[in-house]
């Protein structure tokens, strides 16, 4: 999708909204588990659309809410 996003920058950025570590984010975690809600999710489409992921869609992320599969997503390796 974008090279702007890094796996880095995704577990920095679900860090940030988590108020946590980026290293704390176990890649088979469940991020809805761990406190991202339906609204933070929603800040992570638009900022990750802004970086140039411009068909990312909530449902893609809703679905399976790992951060292993939504660095995958972004690095458009996921199906």
């Amino acid at each position: 999708m974008s090279q702007t996003l890094s796996p880095e920058r995704v577990r920095a950025d679900i860090a940030e909204l988590l108020g946590c570590e980026p290293a704390e984010i176990a890649p088979e975690e469940n991020l809805v588990d761990l406190g991202l809600d339906s609204m933070r999710i929603m800040v992570l489409v638009e900022r990750w659309r802004a970086a140039g992921a411009t068909t990312l869609e909530f449902p893609d992320l809703f679905e399976l809410p790992e951060l292993g599969h939504w660095q995958a997503l972004l690095a458009g390796e996921a199906a």
